[in-house]
């Protein structure tokens, strides 16, 4: 059956790897890309070597929150109903790690803005819908502070906590609709560490490295997205490192801390929302 899927960061990398995997398979895929000159290309190249499927493509930089909201707009207008979320787009590293309103790239970009795109696009999502959060093997301690933009970190730091907190708002939303009462079925939602230092630019800039094959990781996306294997996966962890379900970080499995990361984003979120 042909599923709308939404792939964030599908320019390069292990996101645009599961789009020509998922585009492949005959399902309709709509691409997000920071950079729109990129964005066309991309989907021209797709467009020349899958000419029967369906693509489409959206511009927003997710290091903005207001782009994010843009994005959020433009999806719900387009659509009524969505399939898959995967919220593939990261940063490790830039040459400005500040965002415009102050807060750290990391956390923006690998856990705030997914966290907004999930909850803004729930309606669109039903029982069957999946959210597939990138996480990672490298996860540490959430220093609060710095998720709201009141201390700085180094790269290593801020991205580890930040793979930690999209890790910990997975299970904690997955719980809250487990907990729900209003009467409507909720999607799944996982978080997946498609496995450590595969070939992306990402990784390839980071650590000077070429990295792995890319399909390990888009393999487990695409699995994560469609199979069985994860119907009732909703608030666990893959680590593809090995290959199984497994625990992250036990900071994620604590349920103070996880309210507490919570806390913090969305009080963050709301401050955003007050200034867009």
């Amino acid at each position: 059956m042909k599923k709308i899927i939404l792939i964030t960061g599908a320019t390069d990398g292990i996101g645009l790897e599961t789009a020509k995997a998922l585009i492949s398979q005959g399902h309709h895929v709509l691409l997000h890309g920071r950079n729109p000159t990129k964005l066309t290309k991309v989907k021209q190249q797709l467009t020349n070597q899958f000419a029967t499927t369906e693509i489409e493509t959206y511009v927003a930089d997710l290091s903005r929150i207001a782009d994010v909201y843009q994005l959020i707009e433009e999806v719900t207008q387009r659509h009524d109903k969505l399939d898959v979320l995967i919220n593939n787009a990261g940063v490790f590293n830039s040459p400005e790690p500040i965002t415009p309103d102050g807060l750290d790239i990391r956390f923006v970009v690998n856990t705030l803005a997914p966290y907004l795109l999930t909850k803004e696009l729930l309606p669109l999502l039903d029982e069957n819908g999946r959210v597939i959060n990138l996480s990672s093997a490298a996860q540490a301690s959430v220093n609060l502070e710095a998720l709201s933009g009141k201390v700085s970190l180094s790269d290593n730091e801020a991205y580890a906590q930040s793979k930690l907190a999209i890790t910990m708002w997975t299970r904690a939303l997955a719980h809250t609709f487990s907990d729900n009462s209003d009467n409507k079925e909720k999607p799944i939602i996982v978080a997946v560490n498609p496995a450590s230092l595969l070939g992306s630019k990402m990784v390839k800039d980071a650590f000077g490295v070429a990295g792995g094959d890319l399909s390990i990781g888009s393999d487990i996306l695409c699995r994560a997205a469609l199979s069985d294997e994860f119907s009732k996966a909703s608030g666990l962890y893959f680590d593809n490192d090995i290959k199984r379900f497994s625990d992250p970080h036990s900071d994620a499995l604590n349920n103070a801390k996880v309210q507490q990361v919570m806390d913090v984003i969305e009080k963050t979120l709301a401050k955003l929302t007050v200034q867009k």
